[in-house]
């Protein structure tokens, strides 16, 4: 077994032991209920009971780091740099490497804003330097990738479309805050995309051997390229839900006179 494969099972291994204890919590004392969960909510790509249980199972972390004196600025710091490295990994082919970075780098995402409210140190510049480090970790993975299969003009061009998809879904959202109208909901968030793209990069050094040797056609690297074009394709309609929603809800504003 690959050094490769290996990330790729210990990162599914924590995950489903966290799975494990949090269904015995859930049969012994009922659901862990986040407030920032219960915000955002659950859709068909992402469960509330899964984002429920990744809130529960990081209440310790959560502890440990503020006894540390650890700064929300330096968790997010951390989270860059382990998205950079997933980025690095995703390009020299090592994509549970990559997952296993992107994991830490998406829990740390989470991390920090959870510090800063135990902590009561959030600040406008920290949610700026946040959002800051998710756009360029979401552009390391899937440059890393483009990066790796540069000699393939499908999979580059499936890799920047679900890029482009990513950004626009972010930007609408941007928009629409500026415009001072309700932010639409719509599928394939932030998270839902880190999902999607961390778990079949994971699944690449576990699956692609075995489809390989039956379409020996197909290029390493091909379950996360289905990952990519299933956020292209749903981010991209998702995107155009949302410029729709906004355009309607301005139109529904009354006219300011100029």
């Amino acid at each position: 077994m690959t050094f490769d494969a290996i990330a790729s099972l210990a990162t599914g291994a924590t995950w489903a032991l966290l799975l494990i204890a949090y269904g015995l919590r859930v049969r012994r004392r009922g659901a862990f209920r986040s407030d920032r969960v219960a915000g955002v909510g659950g859709t068909v790509v992402m469960g509330e009971g899964i984002m429920q249980a990744t809130y529960w199972g990081i209440e310790p972390v959560v502890r440990g780091l503020v006894k540390l004196k650890l700064t929300p600025n330096a968790i997010t710091t951390i989270a860059l740099l382990f998205g950079l490295g997933a980025g690095v990994a995703c390009a020299a082919g090592l994509f549970g490497l990559a997952c296993a970075c992107a994991t830490i780098s998406t829990i740390c995402d989470i991390l920090d804003g959870q510090v800063a409210r135990f902590t009561k140190t959030g600040s406008a510049k920290g949610e700026l330097y946040d959002a800051v480090v998710d756009r360029y970790t979401e552009f390391a993975l899937i440059a890393g990738f483009v990066v790796y299969a540069r000699d393939s003009w499908v999979l580059v061009a499936i890799a920047l479309a679900a890029l482009h998809a990513s950004f626009m879904i972010s930007y609408a959202s941007a928009k629409a805050e500026a415009l001072r109208v309700d932010v639409p909901r719509g599928l394939m968030r932030r998270h839902e995309r880190a999902t999607v793209l961390t778990l079949t990069a994971g699944l690449v050094p576990l699956v692609d051997p075995a489809l390989l040797a039956r379409f020996p056609a197909l290029p390493y690297g091909t379950t996360l390229a289905c990952g990519l074009a299933l956020v292209a394709a749903i981010g991209t309609a998702s995107t155009i839900t949302r410029f729709a929603r906004i355009y309607r809800a301005l139109g529904e504003l009354r006219s300011e006179p100029r």
